[in-house]
């Protein structure tokens, strides 16, 4: 095993991160962590004394991830006198001992409940000189308690719940998280109001299922107030939240959404199957009808919410009749993204042992067909924003063809990305700053806007004062603030959620 050559203060670390924005916010606890311990991070020209892989459990090829990386790491190890090597996140949380069977370089393996415990465990196995595994069955500490290096200064997640009470067939968290477990609602508002402290201007509340919110302690409306109460908070300009249930998605809610200022026109909605069929056999406790009903009362109450969701392809019994279903289901909703994926069998998963399992080649066609129905939709659906005024969170996410062009990218309110130029001669907002402009360009999954200085509209903000900071505090490096066309530094990845298309 490895060597203790090195105190922890001395000690670089690197977390790569798989999976879901749930895996992503453990991450920030992780390397919060780490730093309270003394680690720093390493820079990406030098190899990490230390390398954290947090995991996902979710889809197929997630096995294939972490030990093809883990394979690729051996050799590094080898050369690097003292590196360490954990696996953490949901993987670890079910494989447990096999990931010390197949790849035993690592020395530390922990569990989605126990993420407090990664330092000492760390410290253990050097001194022990032997790979050190603990698993814990429920909550350790709820992560929210943990220390927590934020990614962005603009942005941030906050952890509402962890856990899950259903029980759909398809799906291994609840057996790798655990019910759920909700935080007191003071608890997390005081979380929201240390991030706007800091300067972020927007958060977005986290939990497997945040509409069943409240459910530990008997309201079942706290989901409702927790986002009235975000209204309330002075300088929080964006509220965003994921990811709801259709099944407990109640009026209260939209009715919040709609009368709250700062909660913004978006909706994350997972479909799964528009199949009525297909829906019982994942336990999916609402059927299409219910489902479309939903979007029905919120483009009603909220027009122009941007609404996108998750659907898997090929689940086990799966006619073409069913998958007509979905077609049409999509077809009607008017999704503006989708998270589509082709099932898979995860072992410990009721669907994993049913009969009638698609094959594979079949899964394919319908995925084609499904995702190219959707870019049709989603490029409508962008098509309708030509010409729109949209006022624009701006990222540190490079613009489209953004050398060639100068752009810079921001997020509307309804989370749609944008790529803007700023017109010559303007000053080019920091991220973390607004900018107002009128889109000019639409395609499937972006929008461009490339403004006169008469269309630019630059609001700058005490998120964009903290990026100056943060910037300065790092590296000394200035952030974008002078000419039209000044690049923004890199080196800080996206705290907000992005969408992504396909599998």
């Amino acid at each position: 095993m490895t060597s203790a050559l090195l105190p922890p203060d001395d000690r670089t670390y690197q977390v790569r991160t798989f999976g879901c924005q749930m895996n992503v916010h453990d991450s920030e606890r992780i390397s919060g962590l780490l730093e309270s311990a003394g680690y720093s991070p390493a820079d990406e020209a030098t190899e990490p004394d230390l390398v954290v892989f947090n995991t996902c459990a979710v889809r197929e090829n997630a096995d294939n991830r972490l030990y093809g990386n883990l394979g690729n790491l051996r050799s590094v190890k080898d050369n690097h006198p003292g590196m360490q090597i954990a696996v953490g996140g949901c993987l670890a949380q079910k494989d447990q001992k096999t990931i010390l069977e197949k790849a035993p370089w690592v020395d530390v393996v922990f569990g989605t409940h126990n993420i407090g415990s990664l330092p000492v465990l760390l410290e253990r196995s050097r001194h022990n000189q032997q790979a050190e595994l603990e698993i814990l069955e429920s909550l350790e500490v709820f992560p929210s308690t943990l220390p927590t290096k934020r990614d962005s200064t603009y942005s941030g997640w906050v952890s509402i719940s962890v856990g899950c009470n259903n029980t759909c067939t398809f799906c291994i968290v609840p057996a790798l998280r655990g019910k759920e477990k909700d935080r007191r609602p003071g608890e997390i508002l005081a979380e929201v109001q240390a991030l706007v402290d800091a300067g972020a201007v927007e958060v977005t509340l986290l939990g497997q299922n945040v509409n069943t919110y409240g459910v530990e302690f008997g309201d079942r409306g706290a989901f409702a107030k927790l986002l009235r109460a975000c209204g309330g908070i002075e300088g929080l300009e964006r509220v965003r939240f994921t990811s709801p249930h259709p099944a407990s998605f109640t009026d209260d809610v939209i009715e919040a959404m709609a009368e709250t200022p700062n909660v913004m026109p978006q909706l994350h909605m997972p479909l799964q199957s528009g199949s009525d069929k297909v829906l019982k056999d994942m336990r999916r406790s609402y059927r299409s009808k219910r489902f479309l009903g939903i979007l029905d009362k919120v483009r009603d109450r909220i027009p122009h919410a941007a609404v996108t969701t998750d659907i898997i392809v090929g689940f086990p019994g799966e006619t073409e009749e069913d998958f007509q279903d979905t077609l049409a289901v999509v077809e009607a909703s008017r999704f503006s993204s989708a998270f589509t994926f082709q099932y898979s069998i995860r072992p410990g998963t009721p669907a994993g042992e049913m009969e009638d399992q698609v094959p594979k080649h079949i899964v394919q066609e319908r995925f084609e067909r499904l995702t190219a129905l959707q870019d049709r939709i989603s490029a409508e659906e962008t098509a309708k924003l030509l010409g729109t005024r949209q006022e624009l969170l701006v990222t540190n996410q490079p613009g489209s063809k953004g050398a060639e062009t100068g752009r810079l990218a921001g997020r509307a309110p309804d989370n749609r990305l944008v790529h803007f130029s700023v017109p010559a001669g303007e000053q080019a907002p920091r991220p973390g700053d607004f900018v107002t402009v009128t889109i000019t360009e639409s395609h499937p999954y972006h929008l461009i806007a490339d403004p006169t200085a008469q269309d630019y509209l630059l609001r700058r903000s005490r998120s964009g004062d903290a990026w100056d900071r943060a910037q300065a505090e790092s590296c000394g490096v200035p952030a974008p603030g002078g000419v039209a066309g000044a690049a923004g530094t890199a080196g800080v990845s996206l705290g907000m959620p992005s969408l992504r298309v396909g599998s």
